[in-house]
């Protein structure tokens, strides 16, 4: 079974940084491409940024030049470095990852538990 797992949230003061991990392990052939979400109560999922394989990647408006994501394809990992936080970064964390278990399964998407990071004013 395929299983992401996510690291490194948790409390933080307004302008400070958190690192947050993501590890993929079970059964895995190939990753396509790797990203965080977020979701807020009371709002939708939003992606906040995307990672392909050959390591090109994609950010919403908002947290352009404040994060950056990054993976290590031989660990199976996806990060996100998150600076100079908001009180409107707070939000569940969730990683996301194409992932191809087998040579007879096709691409599909898999989806962490979450980790909550909660920026503080």
């Amino acid at each position: 079974q395929v299983q992401l797992v996510e690291s490194g949230g948790g409390l933080v003061q307004a302008g400070g940084s958190l690192r947050l991990s993501c590890a993929a392990s079970g059964s895995i052939l190939s990753i396509n491409g790797m990203g965080w979400y977020r979701q807020a109560p009371g709002k939708q999922r939003e992606r906040v940024a995307t990672i392909t394989r050959g390591g090109s990647t994609n950010y919403v408006d908002s947290v352009k030049g404040r994060f950056t994501i990054s993976r290590n394809n031989p660990k199976n990992m996806v990060y996100l470095q998150m600076n100079s936080l908001k009180p409107e970064d707070t939000a569940v964390y969730y990683c996301n990852a194409e992932i191809r278990a087998g040579e007879y399964d096709d691409f599909r998407n898999y989806w962490g538990r979450g980790t909550q990071v909660t920026v503080s004013s």
